[in-house]
């Protein structure tokens, strides 16, 4: 599968954003997708995750209750809804796709895009 993310910015702290990760090249519904979120000289960090369905998801605790990953199927397409963002909230977003159910461990995502950068100003 081959992924493509999108929607990152420039924005200041307290603004939403919308980012998005369009696929391609095998049935979206076979693969859970993640989003993980790397900073500048820090390792690339879990944020959320869904599962095929879209029934099930999972957040880090930093962005619990502020992040919303969804995703439509029939588009292609899993989104991160981020709202309240902080400058903390500040890297490169990248979203990725895995056969292994429930996950959220960085070694399970066996595909990822080319990320989109998110910079939050104070």
């Amino acid at each position: 599968v081959q992924l493509q993310a999108s929607g990152g910015g420039l924005v200041q702290a307290g603004d939403p954003l919308r980012l998005s990760c369009k696929a391609s090249g095998h049935p979206f519904s076979w693969y859970g997708m993640g989003w993980f979120r790397q900073a500048p000289g820090k390792e690339r960090e879990f944020v959320a995750a869904i599962s095929r369905s879209g029934s099930t998801t999972s957040y880090a605790d930093s962005v619990k209750g502020r992040f919303t990953i969804s995703r439509d199927n029939a588009k292609n397409t899993v989104y991160l809804q981020m709202n309240s963002l902080k400058p903390e909230d500040t890297a490169v977003y990248y979203c990725a796709a895995t056969f292994t159910t429930a996950t959220t461990q960085r070694s399970d995502f066996g595909w990822w895009g080319q990320g989109t950068q998110v910079t939050v100003s104070s």
